[in-house]
């Protein structure tokens, strides 16, 4: 088999909940050797995060797939003798301890590049590695409500909204990830490592689209709309006469025109109104009636194969059941399955993207806390007995 991209690469991944382990994930899933590195009494806590089934957390699966799981007291002078010697062969250090914790245990990037001038450290915190929220405790929450997404998130007369799921941390792991390969492609050309800084609070920022740029120029504040969109109409989700939802985008001006000619209102086409998004989204009442009274006269299968007849955009508003059973995900392996020795077959989201030379992979799910210790450590030339030692000063 052709090797994956990453293979050779070796990240340490030192962080817990959720963006660095995360982007260590991502890493693995393209060959690199991932090793978790988790406390000996203290493990990563998505380990116990969520549903679990015979006592086995099912979201650890997920976040530890690709990864070795061994476990380093690094407060302890072994562990992190045996962290700094990991170090020396290792490419990527992922950790998301708050700023100063890793510096009080000798472990900052001082130590660390003189093991290995190589090496690429990447700190993940809620607030980064400065300014003065930067000893906070930080969290994906904190990120969704400071940047301004909870603020337009929701109905218009409702409060902001936070997220039912962990998505500053998700966009924080993509953009960590992404300054990993970075950094590494800076190193392919200097020879020499360096610190990567990642704040949760500012991959989601970006995401947020040029709301500081109107803010600037225009003073603009962008308001909560609930469904709707300041820049086009039609565009909402719809009930139909069968109980489920539907959702409709016109982003593009011939969609638009689409979907008011396949609704049965096409003189709307002819208002002066109609010929930009902005203008169509102040006449976003209009338009939504015309295509929710259409829509709610027909079942849900009825109204997808009209749309998709006329060329318009739209989608049925899915829930993990609906996700698990869609054709196009499934032709995709979107949720492949993989095995594991604790559970058995599991479903779950594939690696993020397709390769045609050299594919990703799931080579493995969340392995137990620890189960890998013996088998990496030994890996650095440490005895049975160096690891008897270890273990009975609380090392490991």
């Amino acid at each position: 088999m052709t090797p994956a991209p990453l293979t050779g690469l070796r990240v340490l991944d030192l962080a817990t909940l959720f963006a660095g382990p995360l982007a260590a994930t991502m890493l693995g899933d393209f060959g690199a050797d991932v090793v978790k590195v988790e406390h000996p009494t203290r493990p990563d806590p998505s380990r116990g995060h969520g549903p679990s089934k015979d006592g086995i957390g099912l979201w650890w699966k997920l976040l530890g797939r690709n990864k070795r799981a061994i476990t380093l007291d690094l407060s302890t002078p072994g562990g992190r003798d045996t962290l700094l010697r990991l170090a020396a062969g290792a490419d990527v250090v992922i950790e998301n301890f708050r700023p100063g914790t890793l510096e009080r245990w000798d472990l900052g990037w001082e130590e660390l590049s003189e093991v290995n001038p190589r090496l690429i450290l990447t700190r993940v915190t809620g607030f980064g590695q400065f300014g003065p929220y930067a000893h906070r405790p930080g969290f994906g929450t904190l990120a969704e409500a400071m940047s301004g997404f909870a603020a337009t998130t929701g109905e218009p007369d409702g409060p902001p909204t936070l997220p039912p799921f962990g998505l500053a941390d998700s966009i924080a792991a993509l953009a960590t990830a992404y300054a990993v390969m970075t950094a590494l492609a800076a190193r392919e050309r200097t020879g020499e490592g360096q610190v990567v800084d990642l704040a949760i609070i500012e991959p989601i920022l970006t995401v947020l689209g040029p709301q500081p740029l109107w803010y600037d120029q225009l003073g603009h504040v962008q308001p909560r709309t609930g469904n709707r969109s300041a820049n086009n109409a039609p565009r909402n989700t719809y009930r139909t006469a069968d109980g489920t939802w539907v959702a409709v985008s016109t982003s593009a001006q011939s969609v638009a025109e689409r979907v008011m000619r396949l609704v049965g209102r096409p003189e709307l086409i002819e208002e002066p109104w109609f010929a930009t998004g902005a203008d169509r989204a102040r006449h976003a009442d209009v338009l939504d009636t015309a295509v929710g009274d259409w829509i709610a006269r027909r079942p849900r299968d009825e109204v997808l194969a009209a749309f998709e007849a006329a060329e318009a955009a739209i989608a049925p508003v899915q829930d993990v059941r609906d996700v698990m059973a869609d054709p196009q995900y499934q032709a995709l392996d979107t949720v492949t399955t993989v095995d594991d020795p604790e559970l058995g077959p599991l479903r779950m989201q594939n690696v993020l993207f397709r390769l045609s030379a050299t594919p990703g992979a799931i080579r493995w799910a969340g392995r137990p806390h620890g189960a890998d210790t013996e088998e990496v450590l030994s890996e650095l030339g440490l005895t049975p007995g160096d690891l008897k030692l270890l273990r009975e000063a609380g090392a490991v």
